[in-house]
Order: structure tokens, then sequence, then C-alpha cells
């Protein structure tokens, strides 16, 4: 009897990695707080997972031969929306450094969760590898 690893891990390992992609979407965003016309950045993390979960559902295909056509690999294409600020600025930049700082704070909490689950799916599979 053979172990899926995507079984067992569901989508905590899907969970992480987008975690760690809207860090450095947010991280942008607050290094340039103060770049004028920068437009913040960021994507809808649910939507994102459930199209990850989707796309993980279905085999990847590779090609064999130079006549076969390519198919694109959509794993890291996740739609980056811009921010709509509460209080414009003269600049033209719409990143709000309190309104950044908190979703990258909930993030960065959020992405821990992600990590803890994620190393309790191991230690359980660890644990059932040795049969206790």
């Amino acid at each position: 009897m053979s172990i899926s690893f995507d079984t067992a891990l569901g989508m905590r390992p899907h969970a992480l990695t987008l975690r760690a992609e809207r860090a450095k979407v947010l991280s942008s965003n607050l290094a340039n707080v103060d770049t004028p016309n920068y437009k913040a950045r960021d994507f809808d993390f649910h939507s994102a997972l459930k199209a990850r979960m989707a796309q993980a559902d279905n085999p990847k295909v590779y090609t064999t031969h130079r006549g076969h056509m390519e198919i694109k690999d959509f794993s890291s294409d996740v739609e980056h929306l811009y921010r709509v600020p509460h209080q414009a600025s003269i600049d033209g930049n719409s990143v709000e450094g309190h309104v950044e700082h908190a979703e990258f704070m909930k993030n960065s909490l959020e992405f821990q969760v992600a990590f803890q689950l994620l190393n309790s799916s191991f230690k359980g599979l660890r644990k059932a590898f040795r049969g206790e």
C-alpha cells in the first residue's frame, strides 16, 4: 500500500507557499512606502488557495516529443490586485503604512499557524511510519 503525501498533507503545503508569497508582496509594499506613484498590491488568499487546490487535483502533463504542444504551468500565477487607499496621497503612492503593517503581521501569524499545522501533519506521518 502506497502513501500519497498530497492526500496526507492536504492543503497545508499550498497554504504555506501562498502565505510566503503574500509576505513578499506585502513587504514590497512596505519597502516602497515613500516611492512616488507606487501602487500597493495584494491578492485574495482564499481564492488563490482554492485555485491552487483545484490545480493540484489535475495531474501535470509533460512533453516527451518535440512535436508535442507545451502546456503552461499556472502554479505561480496569482492575480495581484491593487489596494485602494483610504486616503489618497499627493505623490500618487497608494501604500498606507499602518494598513500594510497590520496586513503583514496578520499574514505572519497565519504563516506560523500554517507551518505548525504542516509540522504536526509530518509528526503524525512519522508516528504512522513507526507504528506508534
